[in-house]
């Protein structure tokens, strides 16, 4: 759910008609040229502490110009001795926009906030043309304060205001997003300054914020380390979660200033094996912070190993996991003569029959089991658990794959699937005109293409009688397909940008076609009903009427099947006994300042752990004291055999 952060509330946008006027709240999507958000920024915010920031006695910047001697053996930032702050504004937010329309950055989201925000990609040109006529040996920073446009500005300090075209209600969580994240101008021109990429001083290795933590530790490679800002404002801890978070102690915290940790140490592994090696010994609070493969892969490990389940139990490890909201399918080309929409209703409704038998015979129960270790959940549909439409079995249920038997879905047999198959012209897995057998054919790469997967998709088929004909391909060759529309079958996935179903049912709409427009619909779907359901979606707020539109939507594709919806994966966090508030999750990227470690119980389990083991220390001594001793009475012999002579040779003088 959507949080007002530096914001002091979400705020609705004020909409507007062709000419200007203001319209109604209620105006349907359609109508709508411009929603304007006017949003209010909450006062006393303030940067972390940041040499950019820093003047001298005159109120002048100190590192600006910067000189030579002053950059000399500074290689981060904690290694400048003055550092400064200000209050953050809406100007910063402004700032940050500009940029992903300069020509000096290279930003990935910059192609989708063109299309919403109102003059971005004319501005883009604009700064193109300025740049090009400036002399960049004289003026190595791109200053873009004296560049305004009309879709981003600046109403006070604390009053932001962003036009967007239409109504785009799904905008609100872009601007939670990193993509949004604001800038000050100060770091922009500090780290473009001559020498300071050379000292790998930049935005990208040393962000600016006002957030809970401050990098104050970075070896590439090696070790990063944040501490506490400063200058944080502090944040409550949440008083509400999901049911059943309250009893897990989840809400212990409620309404506590966060964050609770001082110091957070990222070591960087080379490889799985010392990093789960040093978490069981207790050496990480957790094995890895911006994924969740961890805490899967300990639960399959306990499955299968009695002794390990008994380990991580003894240890009071938290191994736990979500149903993330992402997707992986199995997509049917649609612009493919066989698996595709057909040229004739008549073919149309042969490839759907075809392509139906092939959903009831791929068993991704099985799949999910063999190459998950059981965490995954079958997809019934292309909306995932959690997000707003999203409607469980039997609601939900895919009733072109699934009967509904003992409260429970129970995959449809496969004699109806040879059925399908035959009414779709290939009885006993031949073409009915010809006798020729049915080879179809499935585009491969990365890890969608492991010999045992497809070894697991040809044996889906066999079960039909269809042979599989597997082309694999790199990456790059096999996006070059999808873009060609070239490929017959494809198995892809996708996370959530946001939770709303309007980012999964967007990879069906019709205008979203990869082939023709170079979008994210890689089946190249067409459904006129589809793409007028989703046209009236995308306006509507959270509600149920537009609940009601999803669970229409999800209809249709499942009865059209341009996918196998295929499974959502499960995520999982492992976490140590001490440490407190752990839940995972992919979406919510902002969790560490929630977490609280006892350090007490933390250094006793440890010391409990790994007692100290002395008898390699006993043994070295002995293997010394008996290498030594030899020597000792070679020594003794030699003083004693020259005394001797000595005694000899005085005797004879």
């Amino acid at each position: 759910q959507l949080k007002a952060r530096a914001a002091q509330a979400i705020v609705d946008p004020v909409y507007y008609d062709n000419n200007g006027n203001r319209l109604p709240d209620d105006t349907p999507g359609e109508q709508i040229a411009l929603s304007v958000y006017d949003i209010p920024l909450k006062p006393g915010i303030l940067f972390q502490p940041h040499p950019a920031f820093a003047r001298n006695e005159n109120g002048d910047y100190r590192y600006y110009p910067i000189q030579a001697k002053q950059l000399a053996g500074k290689y981060a930032i904690p290694d400048f001795e003055h550092t400064g702050t200000r209050e953050l504004t809406a100007h910063d937010y402004v700032y940050a926009i500009r940029r992903l329309a300069s020509p000096e950055v290279v930003s990935p989201i910059f192609g989708v906030m063109a299309e919403h925000i109102v003059g971005l990609r004319d501005y883009a040109e604009h700064l193109k043309v300025v740049r090009q006529q400036q002399d960049k040996q004289k003026q190595p920073w791109f200053d873009l304060r004296p560049y305004a446009f009309e879709g981003a500005e600046a109403l006070d300090s604390h009053t932001l205001r962003i036009r967007v075209r239409g109504k785009y209600p799904q905008f609100k969580y872009w601007l939670a997003m990193t993509f949004l994240a604001p800038i000050p101008w100060e770091a922009d021109r500090f780290y473009q300054q001559p020498g300071m990429a050379e000292h790998n001083l930049s935005l990208n290795t040393w962000p600016v914020g006002t957030g809970p933590y401050q990098l104050t530790e970075s070896i590439q490679n090696q070790r990063h380390v944040l501490g506490r800002n400063p200058n944080f404002r502090g944040e409550s801890y949440p008083c509400d979660g999901e049911e059943g978070d309250a009893l897990k102690g989840l809400l212990d915290d409620c309404g506590q200033l966060t964050p609770f940790i001082d110091e957070i140490v990222f070591s960087i592994e080379k490889e799985s094996v010392p990093l789960l090696g040093k978490f069981i010994q207790g050496y990480y609070d957790v094995p890895q912070a911006d994924d969740h493969v961890y805490g899967v892969s300990l639960q399959v490990a306990a499955s299968d190993s009695a002794a390990k389940a008994e380990l991580y139990k003894e240890r009071d490890l938290q191994l736990l996991t979500s149903t993330e909201a992402q997707i992986y399918y199995f997509g049917f080309n649609w612009l493919d003569p066989v698996v595709g929409q057909g040229d004739t209703p008549e073919q149309a409704e042969k490839n759907r029959k075809l392509r139906q038998a092939i959903s009831i015979a791929f068993n991704w129960e099985q799949y999910i089991a063999i190459f998950l270790n059981g965490q995954g959940e079958v997809a019934h549909g292309p909306v995932p658990p959690n997000i707003p439409g999203y409607q469980p079995p039997p609601q939900g249920l895919n009733r072109q794959v699934y009967l509904w038997e003992s409260d429970r879905a129970v995959r449809r047999p496969l004699d109806e699937a040879k059925r399908l198959l035959a009414e779709a012209g290939y009885p006993g897995g031949r073409d009915e005109m010809t006798g020729a057998p049915l080879v179809l054919h499935f585009d491969s790469a990365g890890g969608m293409g492991s010999s045992a997967t497809l070894d697991w998709m040809r044996q889906q088929l066999q079960k039909l009688n269809v042979e599989l004909e597997v082309r694999a391909t790199d990456y790059n060759r096999f996006q070059d397909k999808m873009r060609q529309g070239t490929a017959q079958m494809f198995m892809w996935g996708w996370v959530a940008d946001y939770p709303d179903p309007e980012n999964f049912l967007f990879l069906l709409y019709g205008p979203n076609a990869k082939a023709t427009n170079g979008g994210e619909n890689a089946a190249n779907y067409q459904s006129d009903e589809f793409d007028r359901l989703f046209e009236a979606m995308r306006y509507l707020d959270e509600g149920p009427e537009k609940e009601a539109l999803v669970h229409k939507m999800v209809s249709v594709v499942q009865n059209d099947m341009p996918w196998m919806f295929g499974f959502y994966p499960r995520s999982g966090g492992a976490y140590q006994a001490w440490v407190a508030n752990a839940k995972p999750t992919q979406m919510a990227r902002d969790t560490l300042q929630y977490l609280r470690v006892d350090a007490p119980l933390r250094s006793d389990k440890i010391r409990a752990w790994n007692p100290p083991l002395w008898w390699p220390a006993w043994l070295v001594l002995v293997l010394l004291l008996g290498l030594a001793y030899p020597a000792y009475r070679i020594s003794q012999r030699r003083n004693q055999a020259t005394g001797l002579s000595r005694q000899t040779k005085t005797e004879v003088s």
